[in-house]
């Protein structure tokens, strides 16, 4: 999947971030942490390796210090579509008859005149 590119063996030291940088070289920054004051960390190069990146591909530094490259995913293929999840179907309720309401007597009295 990976091929190096250039062994450089860098040791790598925790609390530190370490990448190609856009001439080639390997370099590394300090990581933010809490406490820390914001802004543009510090870039210091720790190896120099001078490689000519290719378009399509992703340099980064491996396990064991090289630099190694990768090919990045682009799009991808018309066929392989997730499978939608199907909204379950609701069972209509069943309808309760209800009862005809009798009308209400009226009990209003006559007024004699």
């Amino acid at each position: 999947m990976a091929t190096v590119v250039c062994k450089s063996g860098v040791k790598k030291e925790s609390g530190y971030l370490y990448f190609v940088d856009k001439k080639g070289n390997v370099a590394r920054a300090k990581m933010s942490r809490a406490g820390r004051k914001t802004g543009k960390a510090k870039i210091e190069v720790v190896s120099k390796c001078g490689i000519k990146k290719e378009s399509g591909f992703l340099y980064f530094v491996d396990k064991n210090g090289n630099v190694a490259k990768a090919s990045m995913a682009r799009g991808r293929k018309a066929g392989k579509k997730k499978a939608a999840k199907k909204k379950p179907v609701k069972k209509a309720a069943k309808k309760v008859v209800k009862k005809a309401k009798k009308p209400a007597k009226k009990a209003a009295k006559k007024k004699r005149r």
